[in-house]
């Protein structure tokens, strides 16, 4: 059985919008590595090729012909300093990779048995995951984007309204103690989100918004990144060795006069709009000057699914826990997908960016960072009681 014109569409819909961002690209831009958590966006480009013919082609299809040489775009071989200069030309790499999604989308809409009934293509699961892929790098290539654009501010912008600090909204809703459901659906989830299940939550109030940029500048001015009570100690001496002051994405011209950086350039800072380029240590510093905490993230979910946040997809907002495999996780579609990821290092964040694409904007859906990123757009959202 083909694949259905509906999950079509969506495949080829991220296909074209990642090609989309190297439009007019320079080489230096395709190539350089501007941040040392993130790749080159040319890897990403070709990265999200390369995992679509290796299932496709070589775990399904027994054809390794498109992932013969795993030297460059497996992570775990190929250190993110050595991948720029590694990459084909633009040029060539963007005339590949549309000639190759071509006939992979062709693949899929002609697909005959016995092939055709591999149980990856059960209830249209590895299609699912390829897009799902695809709409990840697609928001990372956003962060490159959003680094290149730092890296070539002058320090000289002027916001056409100043920012000015204001007091915590202390706007919230309570959520009751008591029994809620958590976790994906099969066949669309990621394994770390299943199985769905029951957990047993106290009361909490949450707040209705994610703390704002004229919220979190009132941190600021209150000194909160010289108040080392306000931090964990590992926190503390990350923002004391990297001399860290601000958010990642704010900058002040010479008029001490606070803007942003976005991946179009320099622009103002809107008041009420959610404070991201924040590091989990950051999170929770702010939290503790606030008198209040980071949620978890099973409270944060049930209350996404109770319908009582509002802005829940305009900034990734950390939560209080690590990421961890429920009770009766299992690995899938491999054995190392998440697993490596349990390591007590990485914390969960719930919700979705401006750049986060619909085929991962669920209540689900687990993102995780270390507690020291904050290249990724990330803010948080307040828990009281």
């Amino acid at each position: 059985m083909s694949t259905s014109l509906s999950t079509m569409i969506r495949l080829r819909a991220i296909q074209n919008k990642t090609r989309e961002l190297f439009e007019g690209m320079s080489d230096i831009h395709y190539r350089l590595q501007y941040h040392h958590d993130l790749s080159p966006a040319g890897w990403h480009l070709g990265h999200g090729m390369f995992i679509e013919n290796y299932w496709l082609h070589e775990v399904i299809y027994g054809d390794n012909q498109y992932t013969r040489d795993t030297s460059l775009f497996i992570p775990e071989k190929c250190p993110k300093p050595e991948r720029g200069p590694r990459l084909p030309p633009l040029k060539q790499l963007l005339q590949q990779i549309q000639q190759q999604q071509d006939e992979n989308d062709l693949l899929l809409m002609e697909k005959t048995p016995p092939l055709s009934e591999h149980a990856l293509f059960e209830n249209e699961y590895i299609e699912n995951f390829i897009i799902q892929h695809y709409a990840q790098h697609y928001e990372t290539i956003y962060m490159v984007l959003t680094q290149i654009a730092i890296k070539a501010d002058k320090g000289n912008y002027t916001p056409g309204q100043a920012l000015t600090s204001s007091n915590i909204n202390r706007d919230m809703t309570h959520i009751k103690q008591g029994e809620y459901s958590v976790g994906g659906e099969e066949f669309l989830s990621y394994d770390n989100e299943l199985p769905k299940h029951q957990v047993q939550l106290d009361n909490f109030y949450i707040s209705s918004t994610p703390v704002t940029n004229a919220e979190y500048l009132g941190f600021i001015e209150e000194n909160g990144y010289s108040r080392n009570e306000l931090w964990c100690r590992e926190g503390w001496q990350w923002r004391e060795q990297n001399n860290i002051q601000q958010p990642e994405h704010w900058k002040q011209n010479s008029q001490q006069q606070w803007y942003a950086i976005k991946h179009q350039g320099a622009c103002d800072l809107v008041a009420d709009q959610p404070v991201y380029g924040l590091s989990h240590y950051e999170a929770q510093a702010f939290s503790n000057w606030a008198n209040a905490r980071l949620p978890h993230e099973h409270e944060w979910e049930t209350a996404t699914r109770l319908g009582q946040l509002k802005n829940n997809s305009s900034v990734w907002e950390w939560c209080d826990n690590s990421f961890f495999p429920y009770d009766n996780f299992k690995a899938f579609p491999y054995d190392e997908y998440s697993k490596p990821w349990f390591d007590g290092r990485h914390f969960v964040l719930k919700g979705a960016s401006p750049h986060t694409r619909n085929e991962i904007k669920r209540a689900s859906f687990r993102n995780f960072y270390q507690r020291h990123q904050r290249h990724i757009f990330a803010g948080l959202r307040l828990v009281f009681g």
